[in-house]
Formats: C-alpha cells, structure tokens, sequence
C-alpha cells in the first residue's frame, strides 16, 4: 500500500538550518503536510495537540533531548505506536542501540541527502 504524501510530519531540531533542509528534503520527496518544533519540549506539546503520522527528531537538543522525546512519547498510549525516525552526527554503535532499545523506527546520520531519506521513510513507512 501506498503512503499518501499528504500525511502530517512533525520535524523536531534546534537548527534551524537543519529545519530548512529536512523541509526542503521532504517536499522534494512529495510531502508538503511538515510541522516544526526546535525541541523536544515543543515537539511534545503538538504532538498532544495533533495526529502526526511521523516523527523526524534530532538527537542533541535543550531542554529536551531526542532520546527523552522519544521516551516520553513511548510512554504515551496515544502516542507510542507513532513512528519516530532518530537523526544525530553520532554514528556510534552505543547511540545506535540506545536509540533503538528506546523504540525508535529508523536512524539517521547527518549529513544525508534525498535518497537516504526517502529510503528510511520507505523503510519505516512504506513506498510512497
């Protein structure tokens, strides 16, 4: 089955600039339905607000980092089956584990382009 490009995304980084570009990187794929928190604290309270078929969230932020982000939205029954694709610098094996023992549905190094991002989109989504 096919995912409708319609789908609300809810971006979560502290950079702007990395804002911009998962946005740009999105809608270049075809999906245009993208909100944006610059924490986790933020990306929390919309996601209580608001039905998102998709997290994308960095890993390093203040107050509230990715890791407690997804944490706290495993803990949430309205929440917890929300898929949640981890993006960070850190490629180690340790950050790796951690973020898939706390649920996470993809991971992503920085820097990526287009095509590693819509390979995890279909991996964690399906094709579209």
């Amino acid at each position: 089955m096919a995912v409708d490009p319609r789908i609300p995304l809810l971006i979560v980084d502290d950079d702007r600039a990395m804002l911009r570009t998962i946005r740009g990187l999105l809608n270049q794929l075809g999906f245009a339905n993208v909100d944006q928190a610059a924490d986790g604290r933020l990306a929390l309270e919309r996601l209580r607000r608001k039905h998102y078929q998709l997290v994308i969230s960095d890993w390093n932020m203040a107050p509230m980092t990715g890791l407690q982000l997804l944490t706290e939205m495993r803990a949430d029954g309205r929440l917890n089956s929300t898929p949640f694709i981890m993006v960070t610098a850190e490629s180690t094996a340790e950050k790796l584990v951690a973020a898939k023992d706390a649920g996470a549905s993809g991971y992503i190094v920085k820097p990526f382009g287009a095509a590693m991002l819509k390979s995890k989109l279909q991996a964690v989504l399906g094709r579209f």
